[in-house]
């Protein structure tokens, strides 16, 4: 836009900056966001030319090396971030340029208020701080000249430009503080929002349930149900479907074609011999002495009723789970095998040998040996491997099924001259019939188009399938006596809850009179601290919502689940400032806020500068560095 003046409204990112307590504080941390921007990307490009600025706001001008470096590292933070390459094209659609644009802009504008109000850093400051960044400083930790000016001219920046720079930025760290000082909230603000937060209620409510109903025998008739199905139609409107052909074969299909030998069988029974011969085992737990001098002494208690095994444990420091070998075989143990082996369940052994110590072993459990025959484990073992082959087969089907389809062989072609079944199905999201229930069939249903060429896909359990889209079918309202069942069971809940409503409020008129839950006959329960976190069991969403919008003694029916709840809001109770949840949610919400009320305080701050000083964008300029992005 050439020379033309815009004014431009942004919200700077400055919380971290003015949330310092002390401005020293604030300075050394905005000197470090100085040097993640000035050396945040290798090889940074000076952007140079007959053009040196690409605006201004008042009298502080907006180099173009200064936006060219800012756009390219937000540009790499981005990379970094989401791992994927950034161009110009993408930074300017994600708006990356624009907000670069509005950052620079604000910080300019407090420049310019600190130059104007003589605002300014000593050398001696300047150049301890200088001194103080690790970046610049040498093996040793002190202050290295040759490594300053190296990662300075990395970035294609000279040592007057970067030190006034940092310059700026402190100077700008200093008004940032001395705007936002001072902003403590009125402790009247914070209670009045933690009281809407923390606040409790005290509520007492029954249930109405169809049971306090009297009978009623009654039976609608079909003008009733037709008028309630028009009413309704859009639930009984089937949805867009997608009309699918589709030929598919399954491991499944083709188990009764496999046949697997009884030596295959016995071969793979003794492989998996471990599993179908299982053991005798015990669950044991190993208690363990570093002499025999301790472990005799620890006997004596047992002996003696001093102590019991658990006693034991806890005098080691241990956890019964710090000692639990779980289930062992007798092999497991070693030398004390056959004596724990011979202990009943409950019973403490010990002390015996062990590789680690004397040892008290406990027997919690004693587990049978399992045999599985041959004869017992054939049934599964056939089935299992049937299946596997199966498998296989179908998998091997895919490549001979592609090359037809290939060759111009319609799905019917491909049920004709393989194994695969010729299926049709009216899709629509959502549905899990059939072929439809596999994992992955939705997906492509989803994608699949008019015209689309037919592939062998994979379904979740090893089978294939391949489809096509025949036609999509406009939602089309059901047929009434389809969906007549439905229907009727629409209206009879309705009727239901229509009752339950009238019963409510006829008991409603009865507390009004008495003011005593008790005399309406049902049960009846007191919440009696809700907070607008709460959920109540039995109860509808909207329960505790209805019990904030309610005055102490107001009553009110609310629909429950087959059921309508009737409730009294007894007392509005103050947060409970002694409970330490309480108390520690004040603290985090008086941050938040007086955060929050800094920020604006700032974005006020920040606007009334650039609408005083004058804002001037360059867009030839803007442009300009942008090529040297392509």
């Amino acid at each position: 836009m050439g020379d033309k003046t815009a004014r431009v409204t942004v919200r700077a990112n400055t919380r971290d900056a003015f949330m310092a307590s002390k401005s020293g504080k604030t300075a050394v941390w905005i000197l470090m966001g100085l040097l993640i921007l000035g050396l945040g990307g290798f090889g940074a490009t000076s952007f140079t030319g007959n053009v040196r600025s690409i605006g201004s706001v008042g009298d502080r001008d907006i180099s173009v090396n200064e936006y060219g470096r800012a756009l390219q590292n937000e540009m790499r933070a981005f990379e970094a971030q989401t791992g994927q390459a950034v161009s110009l094209a993408d930074a300017q659609a994600m708006g990356l340029d624009r907000r670069v644009l509005a950052q620079l802009m604000t910080a300019a504008a407090i420049d310019n208020e600190a130059s104007r109000i003589g605002l300014s850093v000593g050398d001696e400051t300047l150049a301890r701080q200088v001194q103080n960044i690790p970046a610049f400083q040498g093996v040793d930790g002190k202050f290295d000249r040759d490594a300053y000016k190296f990662a300075i001219d990395r970035v294609g920046m000279s040592e007057a430009e970067f030190e006034r720079g940092l310059r700026q930025e402190t100077s700008r760290a200093l008004l940032q503080g001395a705007v936002v000082s001072g902003r403590a909230l009125p402790a009247p603000y914070v209670d009045t929002v933690l009281a809407y937060f923390a606040e409790r209620r005290r509520v007492t409510w029954t249930r109405v349930e169809a049971s306090s109903l009297e009978a009623e025998d009654y039976t609608p008739s079909e003008e009733e149900l037709k008028a309630l199905f028009e009413e309704e139609i859009e639930q009984f409107t089937l949805p867009e479907r997608k009309r699918i052909t589709y030929a598919w074969l399954t491991p499944e299909m083709i188990l009764d074609q496999v046949e697997i030998d009884e030596a295959l069988l016995r071969r793979e029974y003794e492989a998996r011999a471990d599993q179908y011969n299982v053991p005798e085992r015990r669950l044991v737990e190993r208690l363990i002495y570093a002499d025999d001098g301790r472990a005799d002494m620890a006997r004596e208690k047992l002996d003696n009723g001093e102590a019991d095994f658990e006693a034991l444990v806890a005098e080691r420091g241990l956890a019964l789970t710090d000692i639990d070998m779980g289930d062992v075989t007798i092999g497991d143990l070693d030398e004390a095998g056959e004596a724990v082996f011979a202990a009943q369940s409950g019973e403490v052994v010990g002390p015996l040998p062990t590789a680690l110590g004397p040892a008290f072993f406990r027997v919690n459990g004693i587990l049978a040996a399992e045999e599985t025959t041959f004869e017992e484990a054939e049934p599964d073992l056939r089935q299992e491997l049937a299946f596997d082959r199966a498998r296989r087969q179908v998998a091997n089907s895919a490549e001979p099924a592609e090359d037809l389809l290939a060759g111009g062989a319609t799905l019917e072609d491909l049920a004709a001259e393989t194994d695969m079944i010729l299926g049709s199905v009216d899709w629509a999201e959502g549905q899990s019939e059939g072929i439809a229930a596999y994992e992955g069939f939705e997906a492509a249903a989803t994608a699949l188009a008019e015209g689309d060429y037919p592939e062998v896909l994979q379904l979740d359990d090893g089978g294939i399938f391949a489809m096509r889209l025949d036609e999509v079918l406009e939602p089309t309202p059901s047929e009434f006596d389809a969906v007549r069942e439905r229907v009727v069971n629409i209206f009879e809940t309705r009727r239901s809850m229509d009752r339950l409503r009238a019963r409510a409020e006829d008991l409603v008129a009865t507390l009004g009179e008495t003011s005593d839950f008790g005399t309406l006959g049902l049960e009846v329960e007191t919440e009696e601290a809700l907070t607008r976190q709460s959920s109540v069991l039995g109860a509808p969403e909207d329960f505790v919502t209805r019990a904030f919008s309610m005055e102490p003694g107001q009553v009110e029916i609310v629909d429950g689940f087959g059921a309508v709840l009737i409730l009294r809001l007894e007392e509005v109770l103050p947060p409970n400032l002694e409970d330490p949840d309480v108390a520690a949610a004040r603290t985090g919400l008086e941050q938040q806020l007086q955060s929050s009320v800094a920020q604006d305080i700032y974005r006020i701050f920040a606007e009334d500068l650039r609408a005083r000083a004058g804002v001037e964008l360059d867009q030839q300029a803007i442009n300009a560095v942008h090529v040297n992005f392509q």
